[in-house]
């Protein structure tokens, strides 16, 4: 991101492009009231008031014609998103609107704003910390209810409580620490250090609960890649056609008809998945499917679950047995297809295919057995736990940190058993007060908050 003048007032559009009810144009800094005043005409005389919704024209003050008809309203800092003065054009839904709009702000003396420049002056004037500053963002992509509430607890500012009272922790046995650092000649007594020992596990036990609800925080925000696979003409499309709900993939009884992939989100259960139905795997002269075998090869390396699809009409083949044969490192649920047609493949026989994965026999031609197969793949997703229920983490970022945190805590607690110098268990007291301060943004370097905001749009 390039440098930011916070004395400057930005403006963008902050509904998407194209058709819609409405659009709005938001603009943040001390230009607003000016802008305001300039370009729009309302119906109603006296002063502006804050947090007032009023109707008028958006009006060309060079021209004097109407732009167009809106809504507007003034927030008058610190009460505001970004604790400046913010300024929301509530226009007509369209391109051409907004776009006119933001040419006239920007002309009247606003610069466009930067990807996530709003939210970075709601963090950078203390409205809000990072951690709450990355939710706003997890919470626009949010897929599922489940990484909804998980962005939604995290902008609640319940992370920052949380790490907050870890630091008061950390805190008061340096404090303590310190004092000793000054009058060598006070021992430090068995009590004290019980106390410190108590106080440091507290904490330990807030980091290691926080970092081992990485792994469930990361499924609700990224979703998981489940890649289906299988000879050609298994039934992969029609599986992928059951499970949406929807016709997405063609279906004929011609091998080789999915020469791409296809990929689609879905919900189960809260899990977003990321489906990709591959073409089918098998050895082959023509050129195009040679092409789509190896974009599903390489599609399959980056699978989190893999649907390993098998007709259960048909004997097990050569190309079956040498797809089972990439899999076994995989985590896999194998799906025995048209389960309506008369059997030719045991169970002994999948067994011998893959050792210990699940089975599950399904028509993916009248949906028969597709409850048992999402119970699978939620399953699979979860590792076989339900949801904790409890506040998660969802960035590798936070979970790193908090590792070096971890650390630092456990060597404060062995170097208090181990009658360490004051001095050194004060340093490491200190890295873990700074990895709590990386993580809400009181010490973060600017290359990293450089790298957070840009994965905002324009506009918020």
């Amino acid at each position: 991101m390039a440098k930011i003048y916070e004395s400057d007032t930005i403006a963008a559009i902050a509904t998407p492009m194209g058709e819609g009810g409405i659009g709005i144009v938001r603009l943040s800094g001390s230009l607003c009231p000016e802008i305001a005043r300039r370009i729009l005409k309302r119906k109603a005389d006296g002063p502006w008031e804050s947090h007032r919704l009023y109707y008028g024209h958006v009006i060309d003050p060079e021209s004097g014609m109407i732009v167009d008809e809106s809504l507007c309203v003034l927030m008058k800092g610190p009460k505001s998103y970004t604790r400046e003065d913010v300024l929301e054009i509530h226009c007509h839904g369209g391109s051409l609107a907004t776009e006119l709009v933001l040419e006239l702000v920007l002309r009247e003396g606003a610069r466009l704003a930067e990807p996530g420049e709003f939210t970075k002056r709601a963090f950078l004037n203390g409205r809000i910390d990072l951690t709450q500053a990355e939710a706003v963002i997890d919470l626009i992509r949010a897929k599922t209810s489940a990484g909804q509430v998980a962005a939604s607890e995290q902008l609640s500012g319940r992370l920052y409580s949380e790490l907050m009272e870890a630091k008061k922790n950390l805190s008061s046995v340096l404090t303590h620490l310190e004092a000793y650092i000054d009058f060598p000649e006070e021992d430090i007594e068995l009590s004290t250090k019980d106390g410190f020992i108590k106080n440091l596990t507290e904490v330990g036990t807030l980091l290691n609960r926080l970092v081992s609800s990485y792994e469930e925080g990361r499924i609700y925000r990224d979703g998981l890649t489940t890649v289906i696979v299988g000879r050609p003409n298994v039934g992969k499309s029609s599986l992928l056609n059951q499970l949406l709900k929807e016709k997405r993939a063609i279906v004929t009884s011609v091998p080789g008809t999915t020469r791409d992939v296809i990929e689609e989100y879905m919900n189960i259960r809260g899990v977003p998945l990321r489906l990709a139905d591959t073409a089918g795997i098998r050895e082959t002269e023509d050129l195009v499917e040679i092409e789509g075998v190896k974009l599903a090869r390489e599609t399959l390396g980056r699978a989190d679950i893999v649907l390993f699809v098998l007709d259960g009409s048909q004997p097990i083949t050569d190309d079956d047995r040498r797809l089972a044969g990439i899999l076994k490192e995989k985590a896999v649920i194998m799906v025995i297809n048209k389960s309506d047609l008369p059997k030719r493949v045991t169970r002994e026989e999948i067994g011998e295919l893959l050792i210990d994965k699940p089975v599950i026999y399904l028509s993916a031609e009248n949906g028969e057995g597709m409850e048992t197969l999402h119970e699978a793949i939620f399953k699979a997703a979860v590792h076989g736990k339900e949801a904790s229920g409890g506040l998660i983490i969802t960035r590798a970022r936070h979970r790193d940190i908090l590792h070096k945190g971890i650390v630092a805590v456990n060597a404060s607690i062995q170097g208090i058993i181990g009658d360490a110098s004051p001095e050194f268990i004060s340093i490491d007291l200190r890295a873990a007060l700074n990895s709590i301060s990386d993580i809400v943004g009181e010490t973060t370097p600017d290359d990293i908050l450089d790298r957070i905001f840009s994965e905002f749009c324009i506009g918020k």
